[in-house]
């Protein structure tokens, strides 16, 4: 496994034989989640093809209030996961890599990230769309893996790639979670043993209000059942489309719940997938 620290080192390593080219963009910080989605990779890139996980926490996607200067950059142990995975490229810039110092040109996606996260963090998807172009475009990949926990990100992505005509595959993976159910993420290192004993709560809660008839029902449960986790504060419970994020009247199309909660430190996303009921 290789270590490209710039671009044209990317690009170096992009030019040589061996496709598909497969990649997965993550923030560092890497847990067994993004585990998966690197095997998913070593799987849809076979035996000829190769495998980039980019590793950059990308300033232009945290808020001002939010965790940019602390969140966590173990790459010791990241290299480790994505080596054991199967990665044979990390890409590995700084953010004078990334970004110009009077950078002025970004991208903006205008119908799918008003609502849910894009509410609650303004300009969060305009970073998110910017650096995930940047990257398709530095490494030019034939596939590019993405987890279904932040399903709105995923959407847009896919949207991205739709309206801009960037010539890369999308996949979704399923979210992969702890045990109890909780999604893992990198921000969970954040709980408490308190807060990540009540945690799965969350997913819980999602999962039985599933199970209600109406999509003000559903949205009525997840409410309810979030209200239960000790400490938890509400950020959203939206009951969407899932793949315009449009709200919906009625569950006769594939839906999505999806709901973001504050606990302790850490805000914590999650969703549910309804198929389409008769």
């Amino acid at each position: 496994m290789k270590i490209a620290p710039t671009i044209a080192a990317a690009r170096a390593f992009v030019r040589r034989p061996g496709r598909p080219v497969v990649l997965v963009p993550t923030m560092g910080a890497l847990h067994h989640g993004h585990a998966a989605l690197i095997h998913r990779a070593r799987t849809l890139a076979g035996r000829n093809g190769r495998v980039i996980v980019s590793i950059f926490v990308n300033p232009t996607q945290f808020g001002p209030k939010e965790d940019f200067s602390a969140y966590p950059r173990p790459f010791r142990a990241d290299a480790a996961l994505c080596r054991k995975a199967g990665a044979d490229l990390i890409f590995r810039p700084d953010a004078s890599e990334m970004y110009a110092s009077d950078a002025s040109v970004f991208i903006d996606e205008t119908r799918l990230s008003g609502d849910l996260c894009g509410a609650s963090r303004p300009g969060h998807f305009r970073g998110v769309c910017t650096v995930v172009a940047k990257l398709f475009l530095i490494t030019q990949p034939d596939i590019a893996v993405f987890g279904e926990k932040d399903w709105q990100q995923l959407a847009i992505i896919r949207r991205m790639v739709r309206d801009l005509d960037f010539p890369v595959k999308i996949v979704g993976h399923p979210t992969v979670r702890e045990a109890d159910g909780l999604a893992t993420s990198s921000r969970n290192a954040y709980l408490t043993p308190e807060e990540r004993a009540a945690a799965p709560g969350f997913y819980a809660a999602l999962r039985a209000a599933t199970e209600k008839a109406t999509p003000a029902a559903v949205v009525r449960a997840a409410e309810r059942g979030i209200a239960r986790i000790p400490d938890a504060r509400l950020d959203y419970v939206r009951l969407v489309d899932s793949a315009t994020l449009e709200p919906v009247r009625r569950l006769d199309r594939a839906t999505t719940l999806a709901a973001a909660i504050f606990l302790g430190r850490a805000r914590l996303i999650d969703n549910v997938q309804i198929p389409p009921r008769a």
